[in-house]
């Protein structure tokens, strides 16, 4: 299984931006819940804090595709820094108004402002990726150890965040994601030699949702966004029903922890099968692997039922990141990308939202019902497109 993976590494400043790449990343795993434990804390209401990720994961999906489209037009290099820079100061003005209990509306504003400014980190990677083996079948493998790193963010970001703010004070994992966040950005715009080409006069035109195939995809990402963000608040509740509100972050590492394992499984493999064909194969699997959850009553079995259920995940992000790297012009590539990390950002806002209310109102386990919900329309929706992802016979992947 690791075979495929050697010498992935070995061209000049790979490793550099890679590591920078992680390190950056780390925010998106921390910051969501980092801002429940923080304001359910201080409030006692999940529905204000659902409210408030919610506000900061659709300034995001706002922000994603107009950051994407600067940095296709300037550069990683100079669009990063000052967009980490606002950012830190956004994270740390939420973190000041919760601590002085000013009133709710600057909660919001400032969750609007951190959301906006957030960089999506995952496509800025997958970018320089796409610049080193573009149009060659190890962008398959790089794709997939990209799902794998998102992982590995997933099972450590919310284990720490949530270690930092229960056991030692509630502030700790949010002042951590912004510390990661800095570091890492900076660094990865530090990393000049691998950033892909700039494109000032946008050649290409256009915009990359208006591409059948991205519009498919991003509808589905929205529906699976609502899973990611419905499940990361409802755990948090459940955990916490259970009397073991702590090992909330484990029972999120579990969701991510199976999508590493298959992650590194899937871009071991040379497939026979059409991108397309896997595509949907991922959708059908993660539908049904959400289905137990909600008759679950036990935390420690709610772990193993979430690792279970997290296998379909990196298959279904590697197949709909590399449709997007042969169906978007490489010029707006970055921008391409980004447009996925807005509908999964659409998507988790309105997951957190319908998460926090219906916890308040029927409990957390039966609150479960929206993540499923939420696969089966994605499902339902790729299917039902799956004809606008063929892809023309010059850009179809190198088949075994």
């Amino acid at each position: 299984m690791v075979g495929p993976y050697r010498g992935l590494f070995d061209g000049p400043g790979i490793k550099a931006f890679v590591l920078a790449g992680f390190v950056g990343r780390m925010p998106m795993s921390m910051l969501g819940i980092g801002v429940v434990l923080l304001i359910s804390g201080v409030t006692g209401s999940y529905a204000t804090a659902g409210a408030v990720a919610a506000a900061s994961n659709l300034a995001f999906a706002v922000g994603a595709p107009l950051s994407g489209r600067l940095v296709d037009r300037f550069g990683q290099g100079r669009i990063i820094p000052p967009f980490a820079v606002v950012n830190a100061l956004a994270l740390a003005a939420l973190m000041v108004c919760t601590f002085l209990r000013l009133h709710e509306w600057t909660l919001y504003l400032t969750a609007l402002v951190v959301g906006g400014t957030s960089l999506s980190v995952g496509s800025l990677v997958r970018a320089r990726w796409s610049a080193i083996h573009g149009g060659s079948d190890r962008l398959h493998t790089a794709f997939a150890f990209e799902s794998v790193v998102d992982e590995v963010v997933f099972v450590t970001g919310p284990a720490l965040v949530t270690l930092l703010a229960t056991q030692l004070n509630p502030y700790l994992g949010l002042v951590a994601a912004l510390v990661f966040m800095l570091a890492g950005c900076l660094a990865l715009a530090a990393q000049r030699r691998t950033q892909p080409p700039v494109t000032p006069h946008r050649s290409a035109g256009g915009t990359p949702i208006l591409i059948p195939g991205i519009a498919l995809l991003a509808c589905v990402y929205v529906a699976m966004g609502a899973v990611f963000g419905s499940v990361d608040l409802i755990t948090v509740a459940f955990a916490e029903e259970q009397g073991v509100k702590g090992v909330s972050g484990l029972l999120l590492a579990s969701f991510a922890g199976g999508s590493m394992v298959s992650g590194l499984w899937f871009g071991s493999r040379h497939w026979r099968i059409s991108l397309r064909g896997r595509f949907v194969r991922a959708l059908l699997v993660f539908a049904l692997g959400l289905a137990p959850i909600s008759f679950i009553g036990n935390a420690w079995l709610m772990a193993a039922a979430l690792f279970l259920a997290g296998f379909a995940i990196s298959p279904t992000l590697i197949t709909g990141f590399s449709l997007v790297e042969r169906l978007v012009p490489a010029p707006l590539l970055t921008e391409g990308m980004a447009w996925i990390s807005t509908a999964l950002g659409i998507g988790v806002a309105a997951g957190a939202w319908a998460g926090g209310h219906f916890t308040e109102t029927v409990g957390a386990s039966d609150a479960y019902l929206i993540a499923l919900g939420a696969a089966v329309l994605a499902l339902l929706v790729g299917v039902g497109g799956s004809g606008l992802l063929r892809l023309p016979a010059a850009a179809s992947p190198v088949q075994s």
